[in-house]
């Protein structure tokens, strides 16, 4: 090791690859000859050819501000993160898991009609046996009645989900939230390696030491879109990416997941409604029918886009799907299974539909709607997080732990007016791993974001985004607070790059 890369490393218990000593640890020990090679001024280098090389890629998020969209920093860090195979397979288990059970939720809540008839109420079975109150499906702001028929009978309305994990200090997996909407990141984890291998070979996997390719999840991404074509499709199902165009900040990653499997990226203005009541798209001057859209933005923008004779996107969309021609991925109206609210219950969930223990634990969490709950929590928002109700991809979201007391007195005054519109939940010490800040090795707190998809049985995909924190001490890894990634590494026997096989 390079005697000043990590001379001055301040290095805890909870960092995943450097122990208290200096040492690596032992799944990071086959990286010792390349980091030492390299040394500090090596991975300065190898930051800036990574930074060069997404720029020329284009791989990049922009937010809106003023009326106006700004490009947003969404950095690569050299240090690659390492989750050796018996974690892997742990995670990729529970993940599956939970899908199975959100998907099982979402058949029940969304009912065709409601309830069957006969029924005494039109309540899903989950209320109806006390697993969930009432509020928690009807009252639920992500709870679109409308999606009832924009799914085919039997469909997966779950095609793509998402968990973010976390890892704590005692080597725990620990599930913070849930994503069935749209989820995000599969394209920056697949184009991850990509810009690593282009811009640092040195500092990649070789082909044959046992670390998975994020593209083999390509595969198993096919089949879960396959898997969301309508009854009427015969043959192979033609699949298009389907995205509300570059004003949308994610924009670059929806061109790189539809290049990456071979499809068109279309618009609302590319998209033709069908005699036979199916729809066709626009690519490169012709008509092209089409029985999967792999949808890529929010449910309530779909309203808002116009096809180009003017009907609402959404409507063209719905009597697509209600005429047996045309499948959703994800379907509308996921919402009431990833709000801040229903997560909470998911363990249950996993109990009833299942009759299994849960295989992940989920980050502990407060219903404040609850006059009980509230007074559990009401003297500790200090020590938590909480987020509001309606919130969705973590807005509005304070951590107590880092809030400033100006920010804890407003935030207090907040919930305890109207308690009901939040959630508190408990602060999770995540792990740490070595990143590049200002030229030098600094801990900054990671997650994990885990894709599966429906095939139709839920699979994991082996691709999964590592996201970190820009500030010390933070657990936030958003792009809009400064959050960056790393190339994930999910390995059995690790050889050192470049080595031969069998050394």
């Amino acid at each position: 090791m390079s005697p000043d890369l990590l001379a001055d490393y301040p290095a805890a218990v909870a960092d995943e690859a450097v122990e208290p000593g200096g040492r690596l640890r032992p799944a990071y020990a086959p990286l010792g000859p390349v980091l030492h090679r390299l040394g500090t001024a090596g991975l300065a280098e190898a930051a800036a050819a990574l930074e060069a090389e997404r720029s020329r890629r284009g791989v990049s998020l922009s937010a809106w501000s003023d009326g106006r969209q700004h490009p947003q920093p969404f950095r690569q860090d050299p240090w690659p993160r390492v989750v050796p195979l018996a974690e892997w397979t742990l995670l990729a288990a529970g993940v599956e898991q939970r899908h199975r059970a959100l998907t099982a939720f979402l058949a029940d809540a969304y009912r065709a009609a409601g309830r069957r008839r006969g029924d005494p109420d039109r309540d899903p079975d989950v209320v109806r046996a006390g697993v969930l109150p009432p509020w928690a499906v009807a009252h639920s702001p992500g709870r679109t009645p409308e999606a009832v028929g924009l799914a085919w009978p039997g469909q997966a309305r779950a095609g793509i989900a998402a968990a973010d994990v976390v890892r704590t200090s005692d080597g725990r997996w620990v599930v913070v939230r849930d994503e069935l909407r749209a989820p995000a990141g599969l394209g920056f984890a697949l184009a991850g390696r990509d810009v690593a291998r282009a811009a640092v070979p040195g500092l990649c996997p070789a082909e044959d030491s046992g670390v998975v390719d994020p593209r083999a999840a390509l595969p198993v991404l096919q089949a879960g879109l396959a898997a969301g074509a309508p009854p009427e499709c015969a043959g192979p199902p033609t699949v298009a990416v389907l995205t509300a165009g570059q004003t949308d900040g994610a924009y670059a990653e929806h061109a790189i997941l539809a290049e990456a499997l071979g499809v068109p990226l279309v618009r609302a203005g590319d998209v033709w409604p069908r005699a036979d009541g199916g729809v066709e798209l626009a690519v490169r001057g012709e008509r092209v029918p089409v029985d999967v859209l792999y949808r890529r933005f929010d449910d309530a923008a779909l309203g808002a886009y116009r096809t180009p004779i003017g009907q609402a996107l959404d409507s063209v969309l719905a009597e697509a799907v209600r005429a047996g021609r045309l499948g959703l991925v994800n379907v509308p109206g996921n919402g009431v299974a990833d709000d801040v609210t229903t997560f909470a219950f998911v363990p249950a969930m996993i109990r009833f539909y299942l009759g299994e223990d849960p295989l992940l634990d989920s980050v502990r969490t407060w219903l404040l709607a609850d006059p009980d709950q509230w007074a559990q929590v009401r003297d500790r928002l200090d020590e938590l997080v909480v987020e509001p109700a309606e919130g969705y991809g973590g807005s509005g979201t304070v951590a107590g732990p880092t809030a400033s007391a100006t920010e804890l007195a407003q935030l207090y005054a907040e919930v305890a007016a109207a308690p009901h519109r939040f959630v508190a939940r408990e602060a999770v010490d995540s792990t740490t791993v070595p990143t590049l800040v200002d030229g030098v090795l600094r801990p900054r707190h990671v997650d994990l974001r885990v894709f599966s998809v429906a095939t139709p049985e839920p699979r994991v995909l082996p691709a999964p985004l590592t996201r970190v924190a820009a500030q010390a001490g933070s657990t936030e890894t958003a792009a809009a607070q400064g959050g960056g990634t790393k190339d994930t590494w999910l390995l059995g026997e690790l050889r050192p790059p470049g080595s031969p096989a069998g050394r």
